[in-house]
């Protein structure tokens, strides 16, 4: 018991290790099937590498437990087996303390968003560096005060100091949910933020308990074996449940795969119950389109609008009928809603507007700064300007080669036939060969851009 109890290798040491083994599994299940199974595109903004992160982090967290409190037998020491590598530098700035930060960042993130009703004034990742900066002080003078002994343990004066800043990370969590705590998010922020500060706050009041048993008694090998047991299945429990909380995509955090009767939602105007935008009239249905007619007029009416949205994206320049799309659908949200308003603005600042977005619009540099230091992310015209230097690309673009393609043919067709039998659908919609369009799109201004990209 004693030879097991300092060099590891006991048996509950094993069994510990395969809760710990299981739940990070379970964390990189629950991390991946929801992109994998509901085919969520990644985003390339905080939404996605902040929870990335947070998975590094878990696993950092519980590999540094792992590797200083010997739950591993080694026959040789070796130098990266070293105490101030796992137990202060990874356990630390690299474990809890970026979990923790991640967290608080994304918490800061919600506060200004829906409270100051604008986008952060520091980048994620700057933000993230700032809060991380107090336990990379404290590892950097653990590491030269060197309180460590040759089994990882420190004195009760260094204890209540680590313990101290865990606690006050946790405190930080706590003053943002209050501060964010009367917003009705349509999502579980709240809920689910709270949950996690209760799971972190009552495995911190855990590891306290283990790491007094573990460091002040070395003399008993059976409460060392003990408390490092506890410590190890605890924080397996912890990261598991902490990132279940996680506050990540809305359209993520919707399609839970706990529920399997729960509804799937595609679009971030579904998720928000915001109904389909566009005229779609029965006279609108059998009338022919008349090409004179203003495009802003014509793209009121939804048949038109995904017709031309067909065409645009064959030609690689689909960015700005769909930007169109979907500021529709934010002018549909009535104004005394301003959360659900800063719902869909920030989506569409994420998907259209912010500098590598996913479906990065080309507008111009005033324009784009003056949606992102905006004051209020739900205001009426927010994407007013945008939107009409998009709509002029169109018109001098896509609408002029769109009369001359099949996919106008296409729509004139299919409304003729709609005459003939107004009962008639398409239960599959748009479904267009890509030999069907006669325009190869010598004028499109994104095709560049879209041919690089790829």
């Amino acid at each position: 018991m004693a030879a097991c109890s300092s060099k590891g290798g006991c048996p509950s040491d094993y069994i510990a290790l395969s809760a710990a083994l299981l739940s990070m599994i379970l964390l990189l299940l629950k991390a991946t099937l929801p992109y994998m199974i509901h085919k969520i595109p990644r985003s390339k903004g905080s939404s996605f590498w902040l929870v990335a992160i947070q998975v590094i982090a878990s696993l950092n967290l519980l590999l540094s437990i792992v590797m200083a409190l010997n739950f591993l037998k080694f026959r040789k020491r070796h130098w990266w087996r070293s105490c101030y590598l796992w137990a202060v530098w990874i356990e630390g700035p690299l474990g809890f303390g970026l979990l923790l930060s991640c967290r608080i960042t994304q918490i800061f993130q919600l506060y200004y968003i829906f409270v100051k009703r604008r986008l952060p004034p520091l980048r994620s990742y700057i933000f993230l560096l700032l809060i991380l900066l107090p336990w990379i002080a404290l590892a950097a003078v653990i590491q030269i005060k060197k309180p460590l002994n040759d089994r990882c343990h420190m004195g009760t004066l260094w204890i209540i100091i680590v313990m101290g800043l865990h606690a006050l990370y946790v405190v930080a969590l706590i003053a943002f949910a209050g501060a964010v705590h009367h917003v009705e998010f349509r999502f579980h922020e709240l809920k689910d933020l709270w949950r996690g500060i209760l799971v972190s706050s009552a495995s911190i009041g855990i590891w306290v308990a283990a790491y007094v048993m573990n460091e002040v008694r070395e003399d008993i090998s059976s409460l060392e074996i003990a408390s490092r047991f506890l410590l190890l299945v605890m924080t397996s429990v912890l990261v598991l449940a902490f990132f279940s909380f996680s506050i990540s995509q809305p359209l993520v955090s919707v399609m839970s795969l706990r529920k399997k009767n729960q509804k799937e939602y595609k679009t971030m105007s579904q998720a928000l119950g915001i109904p389909d935008s566009g005229i779609l009239l029965q006279r609108e249905s059998t009338s022919i389109l008349d090409p004179n007619e203003p495009l802003e007029k014509l793209l009121l009416n939804r048949r038109f609008r995904q017709s031309f949205m067909e065409f645009a994206d064959s030609c690689l320049a689909g960015e700005s009928v769909h930007f169109y799309d979907e500021v529709q659908h934010f002018d549909k949200i009535p104004i005394q809603d301003s959360v659900r308003r800063i719902y869909m603005a920030r989506h569409i600042i994420e998907k259209y507007i912010a500098a590598g977005a996913p479906m990065e619009v080309n507008i111009s540099h005033r324009i784009r700064q003056e949606i992102l230091n905006t004051n209020d992310l739900s205001h009426t015209d927010l994407f007013k300007n945008a939107l009409g230097e998009l709509m002029q690309l169109m018109k001098l673009n896509l609408a002029r080669d769109y009369w001359s393609s099949m996919y106008f043919m296409k729509l004139q067709e299919d409304i003729r036939m709609r005459a003939v039998d107004p009962e008639m659908e398409h239960a599959s919609g748009w479904n267009f060969s890509p030999r069907l369009s006669s325009v190869h799109c010598s004028d499109d201004p994104f095709q560049n851009e879209h041919t690089e990209l790829r």
